[in-house]
C-alpha cells in the first residue's frame, strides 16, 4: 500500500515555513501542486513525484542532501557553537547560492558534518542528513580510506615513513593500522589512513619525531576534494559522486 504525505507536512519538510505558516499560504492560494492551486492543507500527495510552487518559486523534495565543503581554518566542525563559526554557519551563509535562488527545500536543521576536522585543519568535509551513509563512512569496521596532505616542521626520515606505514603507537595500547605515505619532497607528503582516531594524523607524526604544521584532507572514500572549490565554499555533490560514495562502502 502506497502512503502519500500530507501537503502541509511536506511543505514544512521543504523548509517553506512552519505548519501554521504553510496553512496560511495554502489559505491564501499561494501554493500550487502540479500547476493547480490548492486550498486544503490535508491534501495527500506523492512527495517523490509532485511539483510544488510557492509564490512563484518551484520547490523539490529531497529526503537526503549531500554537500562538499572545503573547510577553512578557524571554523569548527559542529552544527552550533556560542563562540566560534561552525561549518553549518558557512552553509547558512551560502544557502541562496546552493539553491540557485530557487527556494529548493533543504532540511538545514537536519544536516550534520560526517566526521570531524580540527579547527586548524582544512579541506574535504561531507555534510548530509543521510545517517546511514554517515554511519558506514565512520564505522571502524569499514576501514574507509582518508587521504591528507601534510606539512611538517622538518622532513620525514626513511625510518619515519617506514614506521608510519607499518603502524605506530599513539597512546591507545595498540599500533595504528598501516598507512600509505607518499613523500613529496622537503617537509611535505601525502598520507592515507583507514581509521579515524582523535587527532590521529598529528599524533602519528608526533610519534615519529615531527610536528604537523599544516593539514588538509583531500579525500574520503571515493569522494575527492574539488580543486576548484575555494576554502570556505560549499557545493552539492553530483549524482555520480553520491552513487560512488554509497556503493564503495
Amino acid at each position: 500500500m502506497i502512503m502519500f504525505m500530507r501537503i502541509d507536512r511536506l511543505l514544512c519538510e521543504m523548509n517553506i515555513g512552519t505548519r501554521k505558516e504553510v496553512k496560511e499560504l495554502i489559505k491564501k492560494g499561494q501554493i500550487s501542486i502540479d500547476g493547480a492551486v490548492i486550498h486544503k492543507p490535508d491534501l495527500h500527495v506523492d512527495e517523490k513525484n509532485v511539483k510544488v510552487t510557492c509564490q512563484g518559486k518551484e520547490y523539490v523534495y529531497r529526503p537526503y542532501v549531500y554537500y562538499m565543503l572545503n573547510k577553512p581554518s578557524g571554523v569548527i566542525t559542529a552544527t552550533a557553537d556560542k563562540h566560534d563559526k561552525t561549518v553549518l554557519d558557512l552553509m547558512k551563509d551560502q544557502l541562496e547560492d546552493l539553491t540557485g535562488g530557487s527556494g529548493a527545500g533543504i532540511p538545514l536543521q537536519d544536516i550534520f558534518p560526517v566526521g570531524r576536522l580540527d579547527k586548524d585543519t582544512v579541506g574535504l568535509l561531507l555534510l548530509t542528513n543521510d545517517g546511514d551513509l554517515a554511519h558506514n563512512l565512520l564505522s571502524p569496521k569499514k576501514h574507509v580510506s582518508k587521504t591528507y596532505f601534510v606539512r611538517t616542521d622538518q622532513p620525514l626520515t626513511d625510518d619515519g615513513i617506514r614506521c608510519l606505514e607499518e603502524g605506530v603507537l599513539i597512546g591507545e595500547g595498540e599500533k595504528t593500522r598501516p598507512a600509505r605515505v607518499a613523500w613529496q619532497g622537503g617537509n611535505e607528503c601525502r598520507i592515507t589512513i583507514t581509521e579515524g582516531k582523535y587527532h590521529q594524523i598529528k599524533r602519528m607524526f608526533h610519534a615519529v619525531g615531527t610536528t604537523v604544521i599544516y593539514l588538509k584532507r583531500l579525500s574520503m572514500g571515493s569522494l575527492v576534494l574539488d580543486e576548484e572549490l575555494l576554502e570556505g565554499q560549499i557545493r552539492e555533490l553530483t549524482k555520480k559522486e553520491v552513487m560512488d560514495l554509497c556503493s564503495g562502502i
